[in-house]
């Protein structure tokens, strides 16, 4: 189904299965494709994150369930803790799981990642629809949902332009200079080719 995604300054992706078939203002768009199903957004509607540090945030913390908050909190365990939890394959199946949605939450597309050791890791990652780019080495920074955080300049995947995958975000800020003041965490939508995979509710 072809879908025109609109944000509130009037730009629009028209999307057809997993690829861009048009840019440009939403009226333009609508006029071209009258059948298309047209999703208004609030904010600004951009390329999403590739975050720089996937390994550290998918196989190397542990993301609590929301029933284990009383015990585990809710921020990621890592080193010391991490070890002492040591998670068998179906907790780190679901951590995966719940890392991804997070790292979708802040209007990640991608996930540089080495190669995932973890084999509960690598299948519920797989399954959840998020790219994963191969990395050289760690990035430096400092590993965070957030790529605003990490200390690194965030890295978005290739320009959109049509016939390349549709793979965007939407912020609910007024222009890109709130977006780098407030954050990721402004996050209202995640697209990943062509799938949407984050609504904020």
């Amino acid at each position: 189904m072809l879908t025109i995604h609109a944000d509130s300054r009037g730009s629009a992706l028209a999307v057809e299965g997993a690829v861009i078939v048009g840019t440009g203002d939403v009226a333009e768009l609508a006029g071209g494709y009258p059948r298309a199903r047209v999703r208004r957004w609030p904010g600004i509607l951009t390329p999403g994150f590739v975050n720089l540090h996937g390994t550290e945030l998918l196989e190397e913390a542990y993301h609590p369930d929301p029933r284990e908050a009383d015990t585990l909190g809710t921020e990621p365990l890592t080193g010391a803790a991490l070890a002492a939890l040591a998670p068998d394959d179906v907790r780190w199946g679901g951590s995966a799981r719940r890392g991804v949605q997070r790292m979708l939450a802040h209007g990640t597309v991608a996930a540089a990642c080495d190669p995932l050791r973890n084999r509960a890791v690598r299948d519920a990652v797989r399954r959840t629809g998020l790219d994963v780019v191969e990395r050289r080495g760690r990035p430096g920074g400092v590993p965070s949902l957030d790529p605003f955080a990490s200390g690194l300049p965030p890295r978005t995947p290739p320009a959109r332009e049509t016939g390349s995958a549709a793979c965007f975000a939407v912020f609910d800020v007024a222009d890109e200079a709130e977006l780098a003041e407030r954050g990721a965490s402004t996050c209202v939508a995640t697209v990943v080719g062509g799938r949407l995979l984050y609504r904020r509710r």
